[in-house]
């Protein structure tokens, strides 16, 4: 699903990422692990075409992204990457269904559809009842799921996740983890996750641990 080769980035003078080399599976969970600062966000910006390599080569879904144009990228992103951060990062003015529909809205599909696949998402993730309240209306364990549901109703092939349950209390953590899993087995979904929770790490199928730009 994911082939990285050589892998390299610079902020000025500072080398982030020193050649980084890695294969992902389709419907593998892997989780990034190392200290802060060793470069695991920039890669994961990367993986998710957020940001862009000053070298290497970069194929997800047997689709070489560096040969993209700025627009077809952006359109490859919508249609097979999510997205889960560690603040959900919900536009506040918007209901939960609608903070969901934003990217079905942008991938052209019409408001009937966007509203069904929302709704249905929603619903799957015990927020059926919540559909039209505001981000400051619910829990942060319920804006994560929202969060969640955003990453998912285009359908996406790959779940990258930085820090997902950094700001969840352990109960909450726990089933946002639980939930990652349920995706995968569920969905087939391949998922990426940088984390610093030791549990969730250990729960993945792979743990890569990253030091000063490269993968230990």
């Amino acid at each position: 699903m994911i082939i990285a080769k050589n892998i390299r980035k610079s902020f000025g003078n500072l080398e982030v990422l020193k050649g980084i080399d890695l294969e992902i599976k389709k419907g593998e969970v892997v989780s990034i692990v190392g200290s802060s600062g060793a470069g695991k966000t920039t890669l994961l910006q990367i993986l998710g075409t957020l940001d862009l390599a000053d070298s290497g080569d970069l194929s997800i879904s047997n689709s070489k992204t560096q040969t993209l144009s700025r627009s077809n990228l952006a359109d490859f992103r919508n249609k097979n990457i999510g997205f889960v951060f560690q603040f959900h990062r919900l536009l506040p003015e918007y209901t939960a269904i609608e903070n969901v529909m934003m990217p079905a809205w942008i991938a052209g599909l019409s408001d009937t559809d966007a509203t069904v696949k929302s709704e249905a998402l929603l619903k799957d993730l015990g927020l059926g009842h919540r559909l039209d309240h505001l981000p400051s209306e619910l829990s942060g364990g319920e804006q994560q799921r929202v969060a969640v549901a955003r990453a998912l109703v285009n359908e996406p092939k790959v779940l990258l996740a930085d820090e997902p349950s950094g700001n969840l209390d352990s109960e909450n953590a726990t089933q946002l983890h639980d939930l990652f899993f349920e995706l995968r087995d569920r969905l087939g979904i391949t998922i990426v996750i940088v984390t610093h929770n030791e549990d969730l790490a250990a729960r993945a199928d792979r743990t890569l641990r990253m030091s000063d730009g490269a993968i230990a």
